[in-house]
């Protein structure tokens, strides 16, 4: 069944009021009332966010009391993973559900090289299957999933965009890192004065409060904390075919970066305030997380390595899922959860289906949040240039990485967070074992395929 065919059964579906019997039913999660009383959902994401960057996670040097409280009265996940060490394929896996590789987005969609390639049109993504459930729909923020208007999010499910389609801009100006003009009204550009991080806030804001009756679905992705590096009271650097410095002209980036956190954190807490004014707070499933590991200005904690690298560092991020009544406050999880994850979650917490004969990689995180029951076990993998990784329980393999010294690497993270002590030689049957799952997760998903710099 291709996109168009099973998009427009899901429509004819819903507006008859039937089961949506196309496709693989999922698990509906313990509690949930598809047909009566269908959740919000609020997907917050940061961009570049170290697993050490926010109080609830270990930092004493940022101040992030609304993440904190989110944290203190849900589930703060400790080995939560983005699907990719890098923006775009993160964001790719987090909408379809799927291994970027599936959807031939394995790499950063960059502004030189890449303008003409985006998310495969016949991708089906979360917002699309919400849709067909009578979901209201809006991403605020970054998209990063194709420049071209054909590849606008718009044309991916979202009833509302509202942001940019570049990997980053002038928090200010606007302008991505080419030069480029690139604030958008849907699949229209729309100059509009503000800083982003309070545009983005403000916007997801609006949106819920348009749509408190329901049932809604928002991706709030933010820029923060990626470069350039400016706070709110700062100029803006970048202008129109000008030249300027990508990362901003502070000096004090390390400042700017703590400032552009805590704008963040301030944004999330006034969603959420929105929520609790319209009464929905009970009725929304709130997830944040970040799109892959800080670069090294900022802090993955005890973790080895920082983004682009498969190291911990580059894909372990915080992770938070808040709903008061539902989830039970103050959990800490320790399950291997993945951003793939998300998608099989909110389809079944809908009552909606994914389509029949489509991989879906990741796994209805339910269980977890409300039944508190650990998942099943499983293999997750990988994969940035030549960089490969392997989790299978507590055990990591990695082979290509940077400052790997051996052919691969072989890390037991319940004693080893950090990497440090290659267990390789010891486990020869593991290193084994787990080098043919990778190679047959290779050949299964594409992932050594080039990324095309045409759809």
């Amino acid at each position: 069944m291709n996109r168009r065919t099973f998009l427009a059964h899901l429509t004819r579906t819903a507006l008859g009021g039937a089961a949506l019997a196309a496709g693989r039913r999922l698990h509906v999660a313990e509690g949930a009332s598809p047909g009566r009383d269908r959740p919000n959902f609020v997907v917050i994401m940061a961009d570049d966010l170290g697993y050490g960057d926010i109080g609830c996670f270990g930092s004493d040097r940022v101040k992030t009391p609304n993440l904190d409280r989110l944290a203190a009265e849900g589930v703060r996940f400790t080995d939560f993973h983005s699907s990719g060490a890098v923006c775009s394929p993160t964001r790719a896996g987090l909408v379809t559900g799927r291994y970027q590789q599936r959807a031939r987005v394995p790499g950063v969609l960059s502004v030189a090289r890449h303008r003409g390639h985006g998310l495969a049109s016949d991708e089906i993504t979360f917002p699309e299957c919400l849709k067909a459930r009578g979901y209201a729909t809006g991403v605020f923020g970054k998209w990063h999933l194709g420049y071209q208007e054909r590849f606008n999010p718009v044309h991916q499910g979202f009833d509302e965009f509202v942001g940019y389609v570049s990997g980053n801009v002038d928090y200010i100006s606007h302008v991505d890192q080419g030069g480029v003009a690139d604030w958008w009204h849907g699949n229209q550009l729309h100059p509009e004065a503000g800083y982003t991080t309070h545009l983005i806030t403000k916007h997801a804001v609006d949106f819920i409060e348009r749509h408190k009756d329901g049932p809604f679905c928002i991706y709030v992705a933010h820029e923060a904390p990626h470069y350039p590096f400016q706070g709110p009271n700062d100029k803006a650097d970048r202008t129109v075919g000008g030249k300027f410095n990508t990362q901003g002209s502070r000096k004090d980036k390390q400042a700017a970066y703590k400032e552009m956190v805590e704008a963040m954190d301030q944004g999330v807490g006034q969603v959420v305030a929105a929520l609790d004014r319209a009464g929905l707070a009970r009725n929304t499933l709130v997830l944040f997380f970040s799109d892959n590991g800080a670069i090294s200005l900022g802090s993955n904690g005890p973790l080895h390595g920082h983004k682009g690298q498969l190291w911990e560092g580059g894909h372990r991020v915080p992770g938070i899922a808040y709903w008061p009544g539902r989830i039970r406050p103050g959990r800490t999880s320790d399950d291997t959860v993945i951003t793939l994850d998300v998608f099989p979650t909110l389809l079944a917490l809908a009552g909606a289906s994914a389509p029949d004969g489509r991989t879906i990689d990741g796994t209805d995180l339910g269980p977890v949040l409300f039944g508190e029951k650990p998942l099943a076990p499983r293999h997750l993998f990988w994969a940035m240039g030549k960089q490969r990784a392997v989790r299978d329980g507590p055990w990591k393999l990695v082979r290509g990485v940077q400052g790997l010294t051996a052919k691969v690497g072989l890390y037991h993270l319940g004693r080893d967070l950090g990497e440090k002590n290659n267990l390789a030689d010891a486990e020869g049957d593991r290193v084994r074992a787990m080098l043919a799952a990778l190679e047959a997760w290779e050949t299964e998903v594409g992932a050594n395929e080039p990324m095309p710099t045409e759809s």
